[in-house]
């Protein structure tokens, strides 16, 4: 059964327009507390959850229709205010809550956003889950009697809890002194959390996109803007640069040259540190995954297997394969013995780790693998439009798969979060790659035209 409003990280959209509406995230905090109020593991207490959010203006506005939502519904409220994504993921497990909930757009910008729910694990909800709140959405709102609604009240300490957490994802034995790093927070939801983390371990940190206003959220900051953390890391001659998403789930990095990492190195900086330090059995990426991480692991024996696009898949295929290091090229990187999700603060502590014990560069441990040219061009399309339908796009797909054999790869996918086609080919060779793709967007314009 297709689901109607969840993609592939919750419900997203542009606010003031469904289902991103004051009455629809009402009508969805109402449904998602009958769904886990059925499944609570609460005892005679009400089921609670956990609601966080980032830095976005909409955000004040969506967290007070999500609570009255879960109050309609018999269910109580914690507010943790602005916190990164796994954050309410760590928090929602440590106090014991029946789920948390995200209100952020992650990447996108501040016009954005978007709700998303995690498990009293603290995983991403199974499909399952989300098709029974997508029932539950379709069948009137009832509120619960006068006396069994649910109340809210602001979790004060909820930075402090978080940042003693990725501390102690940290090997004790290990500190950052003498390091200087710049510290990018993409003026989102790590604003006032992750500097702390690294100068409490001990670095030199230089903060930039720490001063939200509501409308500046990945504004040419942040992981999807990693050059303005390159240009400090050069600027204040630092060691190593530290770039966040909007919500703190994304990871890029770069060296003391402004030499960038994307996530596919730093899973194998991750992976060569296990390796050299208790082994590792493989990793999970996806399938955007570049071809080169691929070969190189399985040079060195470590299995390796792709899931769909997005981060819930990944941790599925690596719960199904019981491995712990998985991770996707845009950043999203998780160490299952560390977290219960992916989590950019964590992350950047366990590259940094895997530079102190084996006293190696970032640029000496991700040079063992030459990346192989990638070009990803974003086609707009209209809401629903299938290009597996078209048959000019199909054959033309099939012309360039055959073209390329076994030095390069195709890949067109719909985008999970927003309405765009990705066309993306992969080659040995940068200019194939790039006209190839080419080639095959031309065809969705070309159909989209028509």
């Amino acid at each position: 059964m297709a689901r109607k409003y969840f993609g592939t990280d919750g419900v997203r959209g542009l606010v003031g327009q469904a289902p991103i509406t004051p009455d629809f995230v009402m009508r969805l905090g109402y449904a998602a507390g009958k769904v886990l109020a059925k499944s609570a593991n609460s005892g005679t207490a009400r089921p609670a959850v956990l609601i966080g959010k980032d830095t976005r203006i909409s955000g004040y506005m969506l967290e007070a229709a999500l609570e009255a939502g879960f109050s309609a519904a018999g269910v109580d409220v914690k507010l943790a205010g602005p916190m990164p994504t796994p954050a309410i993921a760590y928090l929602t497990r440590a106090l014991r809550l029946q789920a948390g909930v995200v209100i952020s757009a992650s990447h996108n910008p501040f016009q954005d956003n978007g709700i998303k729910f995690f498990s009293d694990q603290g995983t991403k909800l199974p499909d399952a889950v989300e098709l029974d709140i997508e029932a539950m959405l379709e069948q009137p709102m009832e509120c619960v009697s006068p006396e069994k609604l649910g109340r809210a009240r602001r979790l004060d300490d909820a930075q402090g809890r978080y940042i003693e957490f990725c501390k102690s994802t940290f090997p004790y034995e290990l500190d950052l002194r003498g390091l200087k790093v710049v510290v990018d927070c993409a003026h989102g939801a790590a604003y006032n959390i992750a500097p702390h983390v690294f100068h409490e371990l001990g670095a030199e940190v230089v903060a930039i996109g720490n001063k939200p206003d509501g409308l500046n959220i990945n504004d040419g900051v942040g992981a999807t803007a990693p050059k303005a953390m390159a240009a400090a890391v050069l600027e204040h001659k630092a060691d190593l640069g530290i770039a966040l998403d909007g919500d703190a789930d994304r990871l890029i990095m770069c060296d003391a040259s402004g030499r960038l990492y994307n996530g596919d190195e730093l899973l194998y900086v991750m992976v060569m540190d296990r390796l050299a330090n208790g082994g590792v059995a493989g990793a999970v990426g996806t399938l955007m995954t570049n071809m080169a991480v691929e070969v190189a692991f399985k040079q060195k024996g470590i299995g390796f297997a792709r899931a769909k696009v997005g981060d819930r898949y990944v941790l599925e295929v690596m719960q199904e394969k019981g491995w712990i290091l998985g991770g996707e090229g845009s950043g999203h990187l998780l160490a299952l013995d560390k977290h219960s999700t992916g989590d950019g603060i964590i992350s950047a502590l366990q590259v940094l780790s895997a530079l102190k014990r084996s006293g190696k560069t970032l640029a000496q441990i991700a040079g063992e693998v030459t990346l192989f040219p990638q070009t990803l061009i974003n086609v707009r399309v209209p809401a629903g439009f299938d290009w597996q339908k078209n048959a000019a796009m199909v054959a033309e797909k099939e012309k360039v798969e055959a073209e390329l054999g076994d030095t390069g790869r195709v890949l067109i996918r719909a985008s999970g979060t927003e309405p765009l086609i990705r066309v993306m080919v992969e080659a040995r060779d940068a200019d194939k790659a790039q006209s190839m793709a080419r080639r095959i967007a031309d065809k969705v314009e070309t159909a989209l035209a028509a």
